[in-house]
């Protein structure tokens, strides 16, 4: 007997669901690796290195984790795809995959629509299909699925290429034990190449001959120093023989109106000698009263 369209509606309205639940799952892992990997990244930067190869295997098994939920998905979008092959009383070989993945892999999530949506495949094609799918007898579940599934440590080459991307991608010097090896060999072609305890012996100059003497110029700073120095200013492409100015008393000189002036001292000059020669000016301010007619003829003579 067929069966019923309720129970293939039932499952695809379940398929979207699980969908939606796979998607926001692997969000949240995804975050909460992030916050992980910074962990990593400060343990390794503090030396703490054992700690962070045990703590690494958590991000590791998230990672498995978030990519056997990814697979799932995909899954459950095939199955939503090709809800016409589920009206078919036995599963065709198409969704057979698929469906016994599900099946098999669904009790290993904490997701619960997935489980209701195994327990819907499960009623439509029996105790029996299901039985076959949870022991993989006939080897139709995926194997990439089962590789997930699987409860082993990691290998430690993974562990140490993950704590090496993490160092790279938070900028962290790692690992150290390396850059030690290489400063301690550094350290033991020098003391090879210099005896003396490690410390480079400076070569002895020759000294200098009589005309590098006599060319060579005197020290300056013989003699009582001044407590005011100034530093020379340094040579630039623009002033290539730069030389210190220093502050001093600001020089007057003579505007226009002091060029006037010494212009008409002498002409002045020689007025006033002029006159004290001649005599003593008459005043024209304390003089006799002008009379009526003296004035009647200054005012005839200003209307001409």
């Amino acid at each position: 007997m067929a069966p019923s369209s309720s129970l293939v509606n039932k499952i695809k309205v379940q398929l979207k669901l699980s969908i939606s639940r796979l998607r926001m799952v692997q969000q949240k892992e995804t975050a909460i690796a992030k916050q992980q990997r910074r962990a990593m990244a400060v343990l390794l930067e503090q030396g703490k290195e054992e700690s962070a190869r045990i703590r690494v295997e958590n991000i590791i098994r998230s990672d498995i984790n978030t990519e056997l939920l990814e697979v799932l998905e995909l899954y459950c979008e095939l199955l939503l795809a090709r809800t016409g092959l589920l009206e078919a009383k036995e599963c065709d070989p198409g969704l057979e995959e698929a469906v016994k993945s599900l099946i098999h892999a669904a009790p290993r999530t904490d997701i619960r629509e997935l489980q209701q949506t195994r327990q819907l495949l499960v009623e439509k094609y029996g105790k029996d299909f299901a039985l076959v799918a949870v022991e993989n007898s006939d080897n139709k579940v995926a194997e990439r699925v089962m590789k997930k599934l699987r409860l082993e440590p990691p290998d430690p080459t993974l562990v140490t290429l993950y704590l090496t991307e993490i160092a790279k991608t938070y900028g962290v010097a790692w690992p150290k034990k390396d850059q030690v090896d290489v400063d301690e060999d550094g350290a033991e072609d020098d003391d090879k190449d210099n005896p003396s305890g490690g410390q480079a012996v400076k070569n002895l100059e020759e000294p200098l001959t009589t005309d590098e003497l006599s060319k060579a110029t005197p020290p300056r700073e013989l003699g009582p120093k001044s407590p005011v120095s100034v530093a020379p200013p340094n040579p630039s492409t623009d002033n290539l023989s730069p030389r210190v100015k220093l502050p001093g008393p600001p020089e007057l000189k003579p505007g226009a109106k002091m060029n006037g002036l010494k212009k008409q001292t002498p002409e002045t000059d020689a007025r006033s000698t002029g006159k004290d020669a001649a005599g003593p000016k008459k005043s024209v301010v304390g003089g006799k009263v002008p009379d009526v007619d003296e004035l009647a003829k200054r005012f005839a003579n200003l209307k001409r």
